[in-house]
């Protein structure tokens, strides 16, 4: 928690029009603002209640029916039908196409591929006997041919390269320069020196039409335009800004006044539902229903339910003994017809009876015991 005060907030100086202004706007404001917070709260009572009592149990059933109308068939489906028809499915396409194809692959592909890897490992060879043996003598003796041609071929280009050259530059090159030089550049000098000048003028023509259009626009528009806004439409709109600001302030006020009025309302309403319907119904229940309900208790149905204890423990008994009567009539109706059953020869048993702690005179196995 801080112990430690906030700083006061700096609020700047409100004018005469500012305080003329708030308590109107906030009276008309709240008149029209608390039946709007009234009727507010009373719909959010109700959407709680109504989600509370309606909307969600509805929901909820919806959703269980939706599960089991769209859900629950489906997950049955998926389980009961769709898996197992798809395993089959899984099985037969194994056993029709994927173990034939393994059988074919491996007993038919494997030897016919290997006699075509044999065959062409064996034309390879062939292929390149031929080309060590034959095709790489011939091309090197074509190739040495060819060279010669080649090294004959070249020096008479380059010779004929040279004269061509020698006679383009002093027949084309040369004058070409010559006329650039003497006649093409001085002619372009001037052109640009002309064309520069022109390029003042115009530049110099364009900027005074411009000062003097910016001139005329300043005048006839802009000064007017900054006299409006600095004049008329900035004090129009402080105003305006006051009087909004004003309206929402209000508006704040209006809504967090009228919720107090709302709450004081909804607890009157609650207290008077308490004291007219809620308080009767628990003194009724408090006064009159729980001491006759302890007397309806105490002297109805505990006796009735002690009674009904004892005629069912009595009723087991009886059943008890007639269950065991009915058993030795039995028993003595055999032993009349048939005798009394043999008795079993006693067997010596290879273990002792009991447990006894083993000493060096005796022993529990088979072949040592006494």
């Amino acid at each position: 928690m801080d112990l430690e005060k906030p700083p006061p907030q700096r609020q700047d100086p409100e004018g005469c029009l500012v305080v003329a202004i708030r308590i109107p706007v906030r009276i008309v404001v709240l008149v029209l603002v608390v039946p709007v917070r009234m009727a507010w709260d009373a719909l959010v009572v109700g959407g709680r209640f109504l989600n509370d009592t309606v909307l969600r149990p509805l929901g909820r059933a919806l959703l269980w029916l939706g599960r089991a109308l769209f859900v629950w068939p489906f997950v049955a489906l998926w389980r009961y039908v769709v898996v197992p028809v798809a395993k089959g499915l899984a099985w037969l396409g194994n056993v029709l196409f994927v173990i034939p194809a393994v059988w074919l692959y491996r007993y038919v592909l494997t030897p016919v591929g290997h006699a075509c890897a044999w065959l062409a490992r064996g034309i390879g060879a062939g292929l390149e006997w031929l080309y060590a043996r034959v095709l790489t003598p011939v091309g090197h003796a074509v190739m040495w041919v060819l060279r010669g041609l080649g090294a004959v071929l070249a020096a008479i280009g380059l010779g004929v390269f040279g004269v061509v050259a020698w006679l383009v530059r002093y027949l084309l090159v040369v004058p070409a320069l010559w006329v650039y030089e003497w006649i093409l550049a001085p002619v372009g000098r001037a052109i640009a020196w002309c064309g520069r000048g022109l390029v003042w003028l115009v530049s110099t023509v364009a900027t005074g039409i411009g000062v003097a259009l910016y001139w005329i626009a300043r005048v006839l528009f802009v000064l007017p335009a900054v006299g409006l806004y600095r004049w008329v439409l900035a004090p129009v709109g402080r105003v305006l800004a006051v009087i909004g600001r004003e309206i929402w302030d209000a508006l704040g006020h209006a809504w967090r006044v009228a919720g107090r009025i709302s709450l004081a309302v909804g607890r009157f309403l609650a207290n008077l539902f308490r004291w007219v319907f809620v308080e009767p119904v628990r003194w009724a229940y408090r006064t009159v229903l729980t001491p006759v309900g302890h007397v309806v208790r105490d002297a109805v149905l505990r006796p009735v339910a002690q009674a009904a204890r004892s005629v069912g423990r009595a009723t087991r008994q009886a059943l008890t003994a007639a269950r065991e009567s009915v058993r030795q009539a039995r028993a003595d109706f055999r032993r009349m017809l048939f005798g009394e059953p043999k008795q079993r020869e006693a067997v010596a048993r290879r273990e002792p009876p009991g447990r006894e702690t083993r000493t060096l005179g005796s022993s529990t196995t088979a072949l040592t015991k006494d």
